[in-house]
């Protein structure tokens, strides 16, 4: 069974970053996509940014240019740099990890929140 292990969520200023992880219990090439939502009080699951294995990556506009997806895959280990957060950030962040054959699967972690607040 596929696990994803968030880590990095907490309490931040308004205008300050925080680096989420998410570890995989096996190699991130065994997926098609991965990457990271997150989901505030009485919103949907929104997509934040994701990267296809073999092409680039994508980010939702309300965190183009301030939030940066990456990974290590030495260490199945896929990142967010979230940068000049902002109060409407405060969500529970989740990574996805997404297999597409022989049929779509999604897997999730527990989520880790973050909240940006003064």
């Amino acid at each position: 069974q596929v696990q994803l292990m968030e880590s990095g969520g907490g309490l931040v200023q308004p205008g300050g970053s925080l680096r989420l992880s998410c570890v995989a219990s096996e190699s991130i090439f065994n997926f098609n996509v991965m990457g990271w939502y997150r989901q505030a009080p009485g919103k949907q699951r929104e997509l934040l940014a994701g990267f296809p294995s073999g092409g680039s990556t994508n980010y939702a506009d309300s965190v183009k240019g301030r939030f940066t997806l990456s990974r290590d895959v030495t260490k199945n280990t896929v990142y967010l740099q979230m940068n000049s957060l902002k109060p409407e950030d405060t969500a529970v962040y989740y990574c996805n990890a997404r297999r597409l054959f022989p049929k779509s699967v999604d897997y999730w972690g527990q989520g880790t929140q973050v909240t940006v607040s003064s």
